[in-house]
């Protein structure tokens, strides 16, 4: 899928399945790539990969043919973001904003002028985007997190931000935020599908996309029917480790 036709379903709130990639393993990425979702996000905030492997992941999941690229920054910092984008990354998932203001640097990051304040230099990005920075700026996505008591306090004003295309729920720490004693805590389950729903229905009075990270196909299925509009999977980590451990277990008759 095309970085400008990614954008378009996006920005119509059309249902967007992505996975999630930890690990600096290109040829895996590349594989991972070629099944069919529509976007595969590198993490480049938690994940074990740095810049040149960002680089190759990203040139993997473009092998790969079918998915959009997607890097989660480190930080919302116009460095991380630019270099990102430079690499080729088709929009970015911005941790951490907690006020409009939060998003609103983030969008400057990511918009070459008039519209941000990008440096440009598209090394590699001029191949997949570009490179007309009205273009550019056409075809990228800028998506940010609400994990923050602040972030969820404020997540009316932050969905009006202008060129902001979407916010992203990290789970695990909406959940600290909210007083959790660790991720999924039962304890506040109420409370935390109270803030899930108040984000969803915050991005859709302000008619942009709802995205939020699930831990398997079926509890992305359960939060795009309930108005979520994109949805990451896991991780690459998560299921190496999951199907090893399965097989393992399988292989000793344990059940």
């Amino acid at each position: 899928m095309s970085a400008s036709e990614f954008a378009r379903k996006i920005r119509a709130r059309e249902r967007v399945v992505g996975y999630w990639c930890v690990l600096d393993a290109p040829v895996a990425t590349e594989r991972l790539a070629r099944l069919g979702y529509d976007y595969v996000c590198l993490d480049g905030q938690h994940g074990l990969l740095g810049y040149s492997g960002l680089l190759s992941g990203l040139t993997a999941i473009d092998a790969g043919g079918t998915a959009t690229g997607l890097v989660r920054v480190e930080a919302n910092d116009p460095t991380p973001i630019g270099r990102a984008l430079d690499a080729g990354a088709g929009g970015v998932i911005v941790p951490l904003v907690d006020t409009a203001a939060d998003a609103a640097a983030a969008v400057t990051s990511a918009k070459y002028g008039p519209e941000g304040r990008r440096s440009y230099g598209p090394m590699r990005s001029a191949l997949r985007i570009g490179p007309v920075p009205a273009e550019a700026n056409a075809a990228t996505v800028v998506l940010v997190m609400i994990e923050t008591a602040q972030g969820l306090a404020n997540v009316e004003e932050i969905c009006a931000t202008p060129g902001l295309d979407g916010v992203y729920v990290g789970p695990s720490d909406l959940m600290l935020a909210l007083g959790g004693s660790r991720p999924g805590d039962p304890a506040l389950a109420t409370e935390f599908e109270a803030a899930l729903t108040r984000v969803r229905e915050a991005a859709a009075a302000a008619g942009i996309a709802a995205g939020i990270h699930t831990m398997d196909g079926a509890s992305a299925a359960k939060r795009l029917a309930e108005g979520y509009t994109f949805a990451s999977i896991s991780s690459d980590l998560t299921h190496l480790e999951d199907s090893a451990a399965a097989h393992l277990a399988a292989s000793r008759g344990e059940s």
